[in-house]
């Protein structure tokens, strides 16, 4: 079975599992600690152009009194803006929208592929956690994925967006319940979603039981529905949101393009296709940490390139559940009752397959599966 879910490019993240009711380790620590909201943007599609980026804003970040480090939906090496502003981007066969799936695919993380381990080494040597959006590919799919790093190098989590919205199933594959978890810090208990995961009632219920202090809940960028949305998750669930945006011009977006696939003429033709000129927005930001009141902690960063830093006390979660607690004394779980299946979803089963994951360019190692 082992050797079946690496061929197939599974990788268990090494992660303690965060069981409900459960003391986390993080225990120890109600200190309150600095978030960084990251809102820079990519260089579009170049994924080490985008890792050099990277690199630099942690150790940015970190110096300036990060405790965790966010980077938004998708980030590495950027959200497919075409797949909504591009007017042929969804018809069938068209040579620009698979040339650039192509790119995008050459341009994504394997988990555990030296791009995957570059940012685990910007986390431990900056001594942060980092959270971050990229494109992963497992086998011959993409997936939605936010990877938590730890501060240690050594523990992380991914999660894998569950369902793709509208537009995004042309480019992603659906997550499983295996990759619904958390990282116990030792500042608390991190979790996250993407985008119109949180209005999810059945996922979000599976994330507050896991005791979360900071949700990190990225979007591409944050518009006031979205606000509303992270504003209500956080009271939900009696924790701070880290609701992180993305940045990006149309300027940017064809620079970025430009600077790792030069001579895809239909490709660029689809990108050139989206209206505007060089400086219009299409994504727009909005960064911002939220408080378990819904409070705004800092207000939200629309449209310039900054770092958003705001302090999480984790005291002010426990003034709130003095009157909510979804996953204690307001639930009840004789009349309902949520089961969740962590298992990793396969095709295919019982095969001993090629000694190599695809992609992965690794051994397959037994210990990281489950």
């Amino acid at each position: 079975m082992l050797a079946a879910l690496a061929w197939l490019g599974y990788r268990a993240p090494q992660i303690d599992l965060l069981v409900p009711g459960d003391p986390p380790m993080s225990e120890r620590s109600r200190e309150p600690f600095t978030v960084a909201l990251v809102q820079e943007a990519p260089v579009f599609l170049n994924l080490e152009a985008t890792l050099d980026r990277a690199d630099a804003l942690i150790a940015e970040t970190a110096a300036n009194g990060a405790a965790v480090v966010v980077f938004p939906e998708t980030w590495l090496p950027g959200y497919p803006v075409w797949i909504d502003s591009a007017p042929k981007a969804a018809i069938w066969n068209h040579p620009g929208a698979k040339a650039l799936y192509r790119i995008l695919a050459a341009n994504s993380v394997t988990i555990g592929d030296p791009s995957f381990r570059r940012l685990q080494s910007a986390a431990a040597s900056a001594g942060v956690t980092v959270v971050i959006g990229v494109h992963e590919r497992r086998g011959a799919t993409l997936y939605n994925t936010i990877i938590i790093y730890g501060a240690d190098g050594e523990r992380y989590t991914i999660h894998r967006k569950l369902v793709p919205t509208y537009t995004e199933r042309l480019i992603w594959g659906q997550g499983d319940g295996s990759t619904l978890t958390a990282l116990d810090t030792e500042h608390g208990v991190i979790g996250s979603l993407v985008c119109w995961e949180h209005w999810m009632p059945l996922a979000r219920a599976a994330m507050h039981a896991q005791g979360e202090v900071l949700h990190v809940a990225q979007w591409p960028w944050v518009h006031e529905l979205h606000q509303v949305c992270s504003r209500h998750y956080a009271f939900e669930g009696q924790c701070f949101v880290a609701a992180s945006g993305c940045l990006l011009t149309r300027g940017q977006m064809l620079e970025g393009f430009d600077s790792v696939a030069r001579g895809e003429t239909e490709a660029r033709e689809l990108l050139a296709s989206i209206p505007g000129d060089d400086d219009t927005a299409l994504l727009r930001g909005g960064s911002t940490l939220i408080a378990p009141d819904i409070s705004f902690v800092t207000e939200p960063a629309l449209d310039g390139p900054e770092v958003v830093y705001a302090t999480v006390d984790p005291g002010r979660i426990e003034e709130g559940h003095m009157v909510l607690d979804t996953d204690g004394h307001y639930a009840r779980p004789d009349v309902f009752r949520l089961e969740v299946d962590t298992s990793a979803r396969c095709t295919v089963n019982g095969l001993e397959g090629p000694a190599l994951a695809p992609g992965s360019g690794e051994e397959p190692d037994a210990d990281r599966l489950e």
